[in-house]
């Protein structure tokens, strides 16, 4: 015979397994990167793992590539993944912002699908010429462009990327009229602009800090509201009328966003402290990255500038006349 007894008890025994899942993390948790190893995202998130598996009990914080579709099926994967945290995005600005403007068929809502944890790092993009273009300064760059309509080339990494957009806004404010040159890639227009065949470059400070350390170009003008501790010689875009000095290409982590209010707060808590190591932020700074302030590393401080960036984005977009294809 059963009793209450019995049963209350039988009850709580079956209780406890639930109750011991329910500990958050209790297996690894997986950072997709949706772009290629070896990359700018990539390497900022095996920077921050360990780290975070520090702080998340010991559980393994995995990276996982998975690349295509300019960062989409990374982001898919995620957007459709168990709202557990288990599974969290490495995202930047094409699969969140730029993407959703230019691609008629999207495989997630990038608006709706997902929960910010976080900002990690803001990367500028900066203004480079070559070494025999006559200008010394981002002023004197101004004044050659204008004088000569329709000439002043500048490359990106494609249409429709970041820096591309940020030339499109860069000519609005200052009136120059640069050519826009579409690249496959960033870093991809080097050998010309060594050459003299291209007059200027807007890219990524990561791929052009080393050639300016080495003085075979030059980077005139940077793409920030304030002048970067890294380069305080280099006048920012906002100098020269840019509001805030425009887009800038950011990394940060998100969950799906049905996801339990406790995942999130502990994923945020072990990223934001694992920003805060000084000789993670010292590896971070040394090739050109900007770590994100206090305020940024939270859920609200991402979305703010998520927010922003995609205002940006249209204003930049409608400029260029592009449409979704």
């Amino acid at each position: 015979m059963v009793t209450r007894r019995g049963m209350l008890t039988a009850a709580g025994l079956l209780a406890m397994p639930r109750l011991a899942r329910a500990a958050f993390p209790d297996r690894p948790v997986r950072l997709v990167v949706p772009f290629g190893a070896g990359g700018n995202l990539d390497t900022l998130a095996r920077l921050v793992a360990p780290g975070m598996s520090e702080r998340l009990g010991g559980q393994p914080v995995v990276i996982e590539n998975r690349p295509g579709a300019g960062g989409n099926l990374g982001a898919e994967l995620v957007a459709t993944a168990a709202p557990d945290g288990y599974s969290v995005l490495v995202g930047s600005n094409g699969g969140l912002v730029t993407n959703p403007m230019l691609m008629a068929r999207m495989p997630y809502d990038a608006a709706r699908a997902f929960a910010p944890i976080g900002l990690g790092f803001r990367t500028p993009n900066v203004l480079v010429v070559g070494p025999k273009l006559p200008v010394a300064s981002l002023a004197e760059f101004i004044a050659y462009a204008k004088a000569r309509p329709g000439r002043v080339t500048c490359a990106s990494a494609g249409t429709g990327t970041t820096n591309h957009l940020l030339i499109e806004l860069l000519n609005a404010a200052t009136g120059m009229g640069m050519v826009h040159v579409p690249y496959r890639a960033s870093g991809a227009s080097l050998a010309d602009l060594l050459s003299g065949a291209l007059t200027a470059s807007m890219d990524q400070i990561t791929t052009a800090l080393p050639q300016h350390r080495d003085g075979a170009l030059r980077i005139l003008g940077i793409g920030l509201g304030q002048r970067a501790p890294l380069l305080p010689e280099v006048p920012t875009f906002a100098e020269v009328g840019l509001q805030d000095g425009g887009l800038v290409s950011f990394i940060g982590l998100l969950v799906p966003a049905a996801t339990p209010e406790e995942p999130r707060r502990r994923l945020q808590q072990a990223f934001a402290g694992a920003l805060a190591d000084p000789a993670l932020q010292a590896r971070v700074e040394a090739i050109g990255n900007l770590l994100a302030t206090p305020a940024e590393r939270t859920p609200e401080g991402f979305a703010a500038l998520i927010e922003r960036e995609r205002l940006l984005s249209r204003r930049a977009i409608d400029l260029a006349g592009l449409k979704p294809e």
